[in-house]
């Protein structure tokens, strides 16, 4: 099972801590706050209050033996890129960092991060994209102009399959999934038949996505 380190425990540091740890994953949590660290003891595997610029600290906490970093050191951009660059000097194999803005991501690329995230940016799109259209549930940006949505299906779909509903030739999208409450249908086949209360996984280009939306 991998290990993962979580440095910064802001919002969206202690989010993702959580979440891994509620999913039974070993997590080490590092911030400079006292307070913070007692906040997450009893929830994560290890929590310890260091310096993460400091490269003897991560050295002795055995940084080089985890398989993933999340770095959400927020408003310190000189430390968050440095505990990137010394991540991946160490040899964790895997940094996720979070970034204020392109700019910063830029930066981060070109000191080793293998996926940069913009959490504030990332949520706002998601938000904004639910408000477009109510029967939009998720929206996940894989891409520029390439995205995942659920779309609810609505009654213009019901008793009808994907055959009949030729989603693919009219808009160009893909449907990887339904769920229903049955369960979930992994690669529905053309004869799939939408139901009430279905939800389609649908992935396109966001201009074909939009086209679906509208109908």
């Amino acid at each position: 099972m991998r290990q993962f380190i979580v440095v910064g425990l802001g919002r969206f540091g202690y989010s993702v801590a959580k979440t891994l740890a509620d999913k039974h994953y070993d997590v080490l949590a590092i911030d400079t706050d006292e307070e913070k660290i007692q906040e997450i003891s009893s929830i994560v595997t290890h929590a310890v209050q260091a310096d993460a610029t400091d490269e003897e600290a991560l050295k002795t906490l055995g940084a080089s033996n985890f398989d993933v970093a999340v770095v959400s050191i927020g408003e310190n951009i000189h430390a968050n890129i440095l505990a990137t660059l010394i991540l991946k000097e160490l040899g964790v194999k895997s940094v996720v960092v979070k970034a204020k803005d392109q700019l910063h991501g830029k930066v981060l690329g070109k000191v080793g991060a293998d996926r940069i995230v913009y959490p504030e940016r990332d949520m706002g799109m998601r938000i904004a994209n639910n408000l477009i259209s109510s029967n939009v549930l998720e929206y996940i940006e894989l891409a520029p102009n390439y995205s995942v949505v659920e779309i609810a299906a609505d009654e213009n779909m019901y008793n009808k399959n994907l055959l009949d509903l030729q989603l693919r030739s009219r808009f160009g999208v893909n449907v990887m999934a339904i769920k229903s409450q049955d369960g979930i249908d992994i690669s529905p086949r053309a004869e799939s038949k939408i139901k009430a209360g279905d939800t389609l996984i649908v992935m396109g280009d966001n201009d074909s996505l939009d086209e679906l939306r509208k109908m």
